[in-house]
């Protein structure tokens, strides 16, 4: 019984080792979120902004991010996507007239995941801003940023989501692995005990008495 003790020990720690393994492979799933947006989802404002906005929890990378402003069937947007700390910015092009107008982002988040959302808002008056101006459009006091769904969790209006495939999230294999060996091990401990408990009470049985 004392061989069978430190091996019944040590399965159970291989238990726990590989439960911890496949466990910690959730959290690594988990992507950057959009918090708000300038000007807010579905907001009225007195006119086109020079700029629009997404804010989000981390900071986001720059590679394969985009967003078009579109109002009229044209893409108001002009030049590439800045991303300044938290924020996706993107600025317009002068003369965008007013009307109502659709957002639509794609970002690559901090774990290199894809997302991407939409929302749309509406212009009282065209944009007034005047080529080579360098104003950047801030939310104005009657376009208060405003929360927004996660990606992946869509609300009425903003058709924020995940995109379907996960091709681009690569697999923890390594993990997969490690839990593979881990198990193969709980295996191998239960059948050694097994066999030295076998082997224990044959010996028992064998002792002749005295």
């Amino acid at each position: 019984m004392r061989t069978i003790r430190p091996l019944l020990a040590a399965v159970v720690a291989a238990l726990a080792f590989a439960s911890a393994l496949l466990f910690s492979a959730a959290p690594a799933s988990a992507h950057d979120v959009a918090e708000s947006t300038a000007p807010a989802n579905g907001a009225n404002v007195a006119e086109v902004p020079a700029s629009v906005s997404i804010t989000f929890n981390n900071r986001p990378l720059a590679i394969g991010s985009g967003v078009t402003v579109t109002a009229g069937g044209e893409n108001w947007a002009d030049g590439p996507v800045e991303i300044i700390d938290n924020q996706a910015v993107q600025k317009l092009r002068d003369g965008a007239p007013a009307g109502e107008y659709t957002v639509v982002w794609r970002v690559v988040s901090s774990d290199s995941h894809p997302i991407e959302g939409t929302f749309t808002f509406t212009a009282t008056a065209g944009s007034t801003t005047t080529t080579g101006g360098t104003a950047v459009a801030s939310p104005s006091a009657s376009a208060p940023s405003a929360s927004v769904p996660s990606a992946g969790t869509a609300a009425p209006g903003t058709g924020t989501s995940e995109p379907a495939a996960d091709a681009s999230q690569p697999f923890p294999w390594s993990i997969v692995g490690l839990a593979v060996v881990a198990i193969g091990l709980v295996i191998y401990l239960a059948v050694t005990a097994r066999k030295k408990l076998a082997a224990s009470n044959d010996s028992d049985g064998q002792t002749p008495a005295e």
